[in-house]
């Protein structure tokens, strides 16, 4: 096990690197970041030679890439065009987008994984038909619209939430953004949670663990369930970083000031050094959670070995 954590801590090197380098890149060549600066105006050639000497944008685009990677590892992701800092952006920003992404997943796991073990074990009966019919709907229809439908029945015709989140953006608070975020992700384990239980009900084991006489929970809990969670557990690994940075939808609907909203003010303002230091941190993100996915593959199933 430990042989593996390591090669795999190994293989996020190069993965991290060509990432960053790729999402660098992009960024830089999505706009002109001085005319950002400048605002509606033209910046005159002396202040833009100044403003590209300040920020080093007057260096070649692997020069900057690598002083970029350089302070990194210091904890200094740069500066923002409005003389903020980008750490202390994230500061403030990836505690909410966090505490979003949890309630997400919660929703995800709880209500999904919930109602593919009922559909998977009723199989072709109305209860597995309305759902598989209400996990089309969810799939079918933009978040966009659930977000503001939800906000518009939910807020503004019955009050039972506020239509804006409060900056504190307390667990409560996030149960309906959560609940959008995750709308799409949580049809999706639904649907393979059911087709994973219904094709191992089936499976030798578990026919032998009916025939020992144990009972029904616990074939379900112990032997049905664990192996069939190994697709599921994937897929929800992945999709952690995947709502995070997914989030920049809800989070404007509902106006929640985290890291979806930070990358939209850094797209629209052109400022690189936020968006190129957000999705790093993105990017680490999904190589964790990536590899702690890895890792459960063998509490779900004992028979998986790490070389």
């Amino acid at each position: 096990m430990g042989r593996y954590v390591i090669r795999r801590l190994l293989q996020m090197i190069p993965v991290f690197i060509g990432a960053t380098l790729l999402i660098f890149l992009m960024v830089n060549v999505m706009g002109d970041p001085i005319a950002g600066l400048c605002g509606e105006r033209q910046c005159d050639p002396a202040t833009a030679a100044q403003l590209k000497r300040e920020y080093g944008l007057d260096k070649g685009i692997f020069t900057q890439y690598w002083t970029y990677m350089k302070h990194i590892f210091t904890g200094d992701f740069g500066t923002a065009f409005n003389g903020q800092s980008v750490t202390d952006l994230m500061g403030a920003a990836f505690p909410v987008t966090i505490r979003l992404t949890i309630v997400a997943i919660i929703l995800e796991v709880v209500i999904g994984i919930t109602l593919g073990v009922v559909t998977g074990l009723r199989r072709g009966r109305p209860v597995d038909t309305g759902v598989l019919l209400l996990t089309l709907v969810v799939i079918s229809v933009p978040i966009f619209v659930t977000g503001l439908l939800l906000q518009l029945l939910l807020g503004v015709e019955w009050h039972w939430i506020q239509p804006s989140v409060s900056p504190d953006a307390g667990f409560g608070e996030l149960i309906v953004p959560g609940l959008v975020l995750a709308s799409v992700s949580l049809a999706y384990v639904t649907r393979l949670t059911r087709t994973s239980i219904a094709e191992n009900k089936r499976s030798d084991y578990v026919r032998t663990a009916v025939a020992k006489g144990l009972p029904r929970r616990r074939v379900i809990t112990r032997h049905l369930l664990r192996n069939s969670l190994i697709p599921v557990i994937t897929f929800i690994g992945t999709d952690i970083g995947a709502l995070m940075g997914g989030a920049i939808v809800t989070e404007r609907i509902f106006n929640i000031h985290g890291v979806g909203y930070q990358l939209y003010q850094g797209i629209v303002r052109q400022n690189t050094q936020t968006v190129v230091g957000f999705v790093t941190v993105l990017v680490l993100v999904f190589l964790v959670a990536n590899l702690l996915v890895d890792l459960l593959y063998a509490v779900l199933d004992p028979r998986i070995r790490y070389a």
